[in-house]
């Protein structure tokens, strides 16, 4: 039985593909069509559909749209009692209510192979609770049977903070915050405030607040006050009376947009570890599962493992509103087959599209660039790395998620701390932005403090104080790193490649930040790679097996 997720409502549009309850493939419409979040969340854009996300799952499947028998879509406006957009709903709404037809008379010319001669009736449609999508989307993928699940965004259908009991495939809804009370949507407006865009540069204002201080802790928290269940409310706000006018794009920043942000992220992390400490006095399960926008906020994340009452936790890797795909999908798959079992744990996030080194070359040889094969790809791009060039690193299956893990990356020696700078230089990257270490999973206590399993780069960690003049390069001012984890399971070419660094170095450890520009989304296909590559002032390009280099590097 072949369940296709959707999401779509808002931003972040992705499609994923489920056959028995195991995951066949997962993209993100950014990654196709160079529009970074796929769209904004806007009503006039609710009609977009991931296609060409769709037809990447339906062709890893080899099967056509006709084919599948559900299809789930991460929104349901049945259930929708707050308004969206007012003065607009109805417009967003009755394009979410068309979608099925949409979907089958919709898709763009090119894409006709696996889409034509479809109907409406040749599947199932069902709209899910957008909150049901994220919390299952998270259960359903972890190595836990029972667990609390915490869902927490910008909004959903009418809420944005939700909590459940998880049992197998069964979620109990226990407690639910009604919009507009959204720590999201809090987060949102001064991400806005501060001159970034949001529903996209969140991340941007968690970096910022380690610049900062706790100047502005009263103001935030005053607006927030907890109640019985889980439940909060937030008073109403203006930031420009509260902070005074709002900073511009590309304005200077100041000490207090620093502790603006600093204040906000504290109060973030101090109110959710409250709600958290509900939840456990009301499942006491000793494992917890997040997910939503919010559940990105690694540093909040790392305030949850360390102070929390939970003993594990769980953050899948597209948390944010693309993941509602996956777990739409998995909800439908799991109430049609009516099982309560499932085998399914999502160890790595690689479920996009790869390109054989046959259609590599064939692409390199078209273009007419210079290229020369590698025999040993881990061992002669450890070389090359440890001669401090960047470089970029295109291998396998393209990521699930906002976070690249290994298979579109750029890549680069830790060791000297002007790293930091170069990379957001090449990248046309804020200078405040840090930039994040993989490590080898077996290392990863050595050289950060109490780190263990982290494929995801969704946890902070202090670097460990006789290591951090080693790795100065992705060690933020607070002192801390955003780490992921590798294991040779996960991605053995990845894998190999850190302990080929580490035999010429000594260091187990590399700079690992997304293969893309600013304002792009990360590469997907060889052309993406070599346009990104040819654009951009860094050293190599590994792709595949074949080497591309820049001043005489590979001749």
């Amino acid at each position: 039985m072949y369940t296709l997720g959707i999401n779509a409502a808002f931003h972040d549009s992705a499609a994923s593909l489920i056959k028995d309850g195991e995951l066949i493939a997962a993209a993100e419409e950014e990654r196709f069509t160079h529009v970074k979040h796929g769209k904004r969340p806007t009503p006039f854009s609710a009609y977009e559909l991931p296609y060409h996300a769709i037809d990447y799952c339906l062709k890893e499947a080899g099967i056509h749209l006709s084919e599948v028998d559900h299809i789930a879509y991460s929104f349901d406006p049945d259930i929708n009692k707050i308004e969206v957009y007012p003065g607009l709903d109805d417009l967003y709404l009755s394009s979410i209510r068309r979608a099925a037809k949409l979907l089958v008379s919709g898709y763009p010319h090119h894409l006709q192979k696996r889409f034509d001669s479809t109907t409406a009736d040749d599947f199932e449609w069902h709209f899910v609770d957008h909150h049901i999508a994220h919390a299952a989307s998270a259960l359903f993928v972890s190595p836990y049977q029972h667990a609390a699940v915490l869902t927490i965004d910008g909004r959903g259908e009418n809420v944005g903070t939700t909590y459940y009991l998880g049992k197998g495939n069964q979620l109990e809804k226990l407690s639910e915050v009604l919009i507009p009370h959204s720590l999201g949507l809090l987060y949102e407006a001064v991400t806005a405030h501060l001159g970034f865009l949001h529903s996209s540069d969140e991340y941007k204002v968690m970096a910022l607040a380690s610049y900062g201080r706790p100047t502005y802790l009263d103001e935030f928290s005053s607006l927030i006050h907890l109640r019985k269940n889980g439940k909060y409310t937030i008073d109403e706000y203006r930031l420009n009376l509260m902070f005074g006018p709002a900073r511009k794009r590309n304005g200077p920043f100041t000490q207090k947009h620093f502790d603006i942000a600093h204040s906000l992220q504290k109060v973030l992390e101090a109110t959710v570890l409250q709600l958290i400490n509900w939840l456990y006095e009301a499942t006491h399960e000793e494992n917890l599962c997040m997910a939503g926008g919010v559940a990105l906020n690694c540093v909040m994340n790392a305030v949850i493992r360390d102070k929390g009452p939970f003993k594990n936790i769980w953050v899948q890797p597209a948390a944010g509103d693309a993941g509602t795909a996956l777990g739409a999908a998995l909800w439908v798959d799991v109430q049609q087959r009516k099982t309560n079992e499932r085998s399914f744990v999502m160890e790595h996030a690689y479920w996009g599209p790869e390109y054989t080194d046959e259609e590599i070359e064939a692409f390199l040889k078209w273009t007419k660039v210079s290229y020369r094969r590698l025999n040993n790809v881990a061992k002669e791009a450890a070389q090359i790395l440890a001669q401090d060039k960047v470089i970029g690193w295109y291998q396998g299956r393209m990521e699930f998620g906002p976070r690249a893990l290994g298979s579109r990356s750029i890549l680069a020696s830790p060791i000297h701390a002007e790293m930091q700078a170069r990379l957001n230089d090449i990248k046309d990257r804020e200078d405040f932005r840090p930039v994040a270490p993989v490590v080898l999973e077996e290392d990863a206590p050595e050289w950060f403090n109490d780190a263990s399993y982290s494929p995801f780069m969704l946890f902070v960690y202090d670097v460990n104080d006789d290591k951090a003049d080693n790795i100065p390069a992705v060690r933020h001012v607070d002192g801390t790193a955003r780490i992921q984890t590798i294991n040779q399971r996960q991605h053995p070419c990845y894998y190999a490649l850190l302990k080929e660094f580490k035999k010429l170095t000594g260091v187990p450890v590399l700079v690992n930040t997304s293969f893309n520009t600013r304002g792009e989304p990360i590469v997907c296909t060889p052309r993406d790679a070599v346009e990104c590559f040819w654009t951009s002032p860094f050293d190599a390009l590994v792709i595949g097996s074949f080497l591309l280099g820049k001043e005489n590097l590979v001749y």
